[in-house]
């Protein structure tokens, strides 16, 4: 038979049948790919930093959900500029103290003139939180803003951006 060891000479010669060496070399194969495939699942971020994601309540892909307002103009504009610099003054520091809460991450005009005025990102996890935080503000209680809110999905990193904007800010907009 092909594959028993003859003896030839001093040398021992082994035969091994073909199906058999393919069908090692493809287990070896496998192996190695669900080998690789594993140190790949298991391979880390070198920046991940535990503590600061658990801080910042990120998930495992650094991401969180928040609820996005966008400003919209309501019904009652105010005609007079006296007023209506009264109100945005009250709806500026409405906003200052909502971020000061930890409850407003991001909140920003839009800078054309279009019914959409400007956006809020809360740091909440549902529409319910954000709507009544959305009924403190002075501009929705008087009915020149209104808010449309979506529930989104976006980076925790967004949560430091509070802190770095206390180093950016020269001079705060709502004085």
């Amino acid at each position: 038979m092909p594959w028993m060891s003859l003896k030839t000479g001093s040398r021992i010669s082994i035969f091994i049948p073909l199906k058999i060496i393919i069908m090692i070399k493809n287990l070896v194969i496998a192996l190695l790919l669900i080998i690789s495939a594993n140190c790949f699942a298991q391979s880390k971020n070198p920046q991940y930093d535990a503590q600061l994601a658990q801080k910042l309540g990120a998930d495992e892909y650094g991401m969180k959900t928040y609820v996005m307002a966008f400003l919209k103009a309501g019904p009652n504009r105010l005609k007079d500029s006296a007023a209506r610099a009264e109100l945005q003054k009250a709806h500026l520091k409405n906003i200052m103290r909502l971020a000061a809460e930890g409850k407003l991450i991001i909140a920003g005009p839009f800078l054309d003139d279009q019914p959409i005025k400007g956006i809020f990102i809360f740091n909440v996890s549902t529409i319910e939180e954000a709507k009544k935080l959305t009924e403190s503000d002075p501009a929705i209680k008087a009915g020149s803003l209104t808010m449309e809110l979506h529930p989104w999905y976006g980076s925790a990193a967004l949560m430091e951006t509070l802190d770095i904007h206390k180093k950016l800010e020269k001079k705060n907009v709502a004085d």
